[in-house]
């Protein structure tokens, strides 16, 4: 097996709390730092850092990339994402361990990075390129691609300052999504830009990864963990609480963090006559659970609490995607509602088969609205998470880039049939591999 393009071993980062923590590197830096605080300097020289004046951003951490590979990399706020990147990118220098990289690194770890706003968009763009790493003749070549994949050839000898955030954020990814790099590394950048860029920029990383490049991506976005990203690593403090397939690590994840990951555990009416308390999802034994499969059942659980008596509520249930909203049971459409609601209690909502796509991660959303129809009792509220757990074969799509695309497909599915030119055709019913035998018209 060929050496990964990232190996990381026992790598940590320390931090004194309350000063700096870098050591001089040279006599000027020395001699600065000794005349112009000298009590401060022989302190630090002489006093040992104490646990309690340290602190380990990242510590024992391991792990290799491979080319190709994109790996998603998640974590609370502090958790040491980003200072894991910064060491990657050389920004910062380890205090233990290292980090070897075969090959150029591109980082892009601010949207931005390299950018002067009195420059204009073509200035800019070998301002930035240069930074990255790329040559002058690189960059020229590939010129008008960066420019045509940020759609803003019309503002490209516009200076910057003038751009909007979208414009900005356009021409700073696309100079470092066409860095000829064997390690690209981003920190949420793919969470900017209106929705078509986005998935634009998925597209483009994922092209990366077919060729042969690796991807780190740092991310808060569970969606777009799952859509680009095959593996994951979860920081914790600062060290490797799990690193597996996506699907794995981000059900861990939000497991951990159950309370977090149901949005509202407590939804309140707006008028204050009606509480959701606790919200659960069930399988069809009744077993509370966060992961289920294409074609199951989906009970969704609803305990409220009514402060006052509160007259024929109609309530809604829906589930989306990454794509939005997806279906919805609707009391106010169906006309089935209770007739009034008194202290506590609870109510049912079961989705009889979930016509999902799988390695994706979906979300409950909940409201209500009073006798009138209209008029707002709970608000549009997040209120849980599942995630299905299928590979791509489990419904019948075995096709060689069937797995790559579940992830980044539209969520529902649909059976269709195929006919082809030469007369054969096939339904695809996602149960079993299309069985329908070929026929000639």
């Amino acid at each position: 097996m060929s050496k990964p393009i990232l190996q990381i071993e026992n790598l940590g980062k320390r931090y004194r709390l309350g000063q700096a923590d870098e050591q001089p590197r040279t006599l000027r830096e020395t001699l600065s730092q000794m005349t112009l605080a000298p009590f401060a300097y022989w302190r630090k020289m002489v006093r040992p850092a104490t646990t309690a004046d340290t602190l380990w951003a990242v510590r024992h951490l391991s792990a290799n990339i491979q080319a190709g590979e994109a790996v998603g990399i998640i974590g609370r706020n502090g958790s040491g994402k980003s200072t894991l990147l910064k060491m990657l990118s050389r920004i910062t220098e380890p205090s233990e361990g290292r980090a070897i990289v075969r090959g150029r690194v591109g980082s892009l770890l601010e949207v931005g990075t390299g950018f002067h706003p009195e420059l204009t968009g073509r200035e800019n763009v070998y301002l930035s390129g240069t930074i990255l790493g790329m040559s002058r003749r690189e960059i020229e070549r590939k010129f008008d691609e960066i420019v045509a994949f940020s759609e803003i050839e019309r503002f490209i000898d516009t200076p910057v300052k003038r751009y909007s955030s979208g414009m900005f954020v356009r021409l700073a990814f696309s100079v470092a999504a066409h860095l000829d790099s064997e390690l690209l590394i981003l920190d949420e950048v793919l969470a900017v830009g209106d929705e078509a860029f986005r998935n634009k920029s998925r597209d483009k990383m994922s092209e990366v990864a077919r060729d042969g490049r690796a991807i780190l991506l740092v991310s808060h976005n569970m969606g777009a963990i799952l859509t680009l990203c095959p593996r994951t690593i979860w920081l914790d403090c600062g060290s490797v609480a799990a690193d597996d397939e996506s699907e794995t690590v981000v059900a861990q994840y939000l497991g951990r963090f159950k309370d977090s990951a149901h949005v509202q555990s407590v939804v309140r009416s707006w008028g204050g006559a009606l509480d959701i308390t606790r919200v659960s999802l069930r399988n069809l034994a009744g077993e509370e659970q966060e992961q289920f499969r294409s074609g199951e059942p989906l009970t969704v659980e609803i305990h409220y609490q009514a402060h006052e008596p509160v007259r024929e509520p109609y309530f809604w249930v829906g589930v989306a995607g990454h794509t939005g909203h997806l279906f919805t049971a609707q009391m106010a459409m169906d006309g089935y509602h209770p007739a009034h609601l008194t202290g506590t209690g609870q109510l049912r909502v079961t989705f009889h088969s979930l016509p999902l796509m799988p390695r994706q991660q979906y979300f409950v959303l909940l409201g209500a609205v009073a006798s009138d129809g209209h008029s707002i009792l709970v608000p549009k509220t997040e209120v849980a998470r599942f995630m299905l757990t299928q590979a791509a074969a489990d419904i019948g799509l075995t096709a060689a880039y069937a797995e790559i695309k579940i992830r980044q497909s539209a969520s529902v599915l649909v059976p269709y049939t195929w006919e082809l030119p030469d007369g054969r055709s096939a339904t695809v019913n996602y149960t079993h591999l299309p069985t329908a035998p070929a026929r000639e018209t």
